[in-house]
């Protein structure tokens, strides 16, 4: 299956290849370390999507020159913080890390949230660290307090399928057997 991906008009905005989800909030808003709301997510882009990257590391150049042209004073800062990550150099203990870039992304805006044929998402139990996901994300420059970087920001989420959770944790079924008496019960509390 060759996963497509969408730099839409060498644009700040990428659609991305199927990738996986960690540390997903796409249905409820968590409050971030400096008191706003947030949706967030934490993609994990296999090393070898290489049009994924390529995309991304192309819409983060488009907003390096917006940064330079609106923030930065003509110069595009030396030591740029930038959104895509090495996984197997800054997450080298983990696992689901290998082989993949991350990057981080959160919007105040709750993104649209939708299966694998384009329907909404109700149950927030579909949607967990784990799955896989296409997403749309939009690159922009910030500076704040010295620090200049770009930002990725969430904007949708189509989950292609499911995967094995990420984060521990044991299911119920693999916790308990099913009690189907009362005779089963009695012995239980005996």
């Amino acid at each position: 299956m060759v996963q497509q991906t969408t730099n839409i008009g060498k644009s700040n905005r990428v659609v991305t290849g199927v990738v996986r989800g960690s540390y997903v909030r796409l249905m409820t808003a968590q409050q971030s370390l400096n008191g706003n709301l947030e949706y967030s997510v934490c993609a994990l882009i296999p090393k070898k999507d290489q049009k994924t990257v390529a995309d991304i590391r192309a819409a983060i150049e488009v907003a390096k020159q917006k940064g330079k042209a609106e923030k930065w004073g003509g110069k595009i800062p030396p030591n740029l913080k930038t959104s895509l990550r090495d996984g197997d150099v800054e997450r080298p203990d983990d696992p689901a890390y290998k082989g993949h870039y991350f990057l981080n992304a959160k919007s105040k805006n709750k993104p649209q949230v939708v299966d694998q044929e384009v329907r909404p998402i109700i149950d927030p139990q579909e949607v967990y660290s784990g799955a896989y996901f296409k997403f749309s994300f939009s690159f922009y420059p910030f500076a704040v307090n010295g620090n200049n970087g770009v930002a990725c920001g969430l904007e949708n989420a189509q989950k292609v399928r499911d995967g094995d959770p990420l984060g521990g944790g044991a299911s119920a079924q693999s916790d308990f057997d099913v009690v189907s008496s009362d005779d089963d019960l009695e012995s239980a509390l005996a």
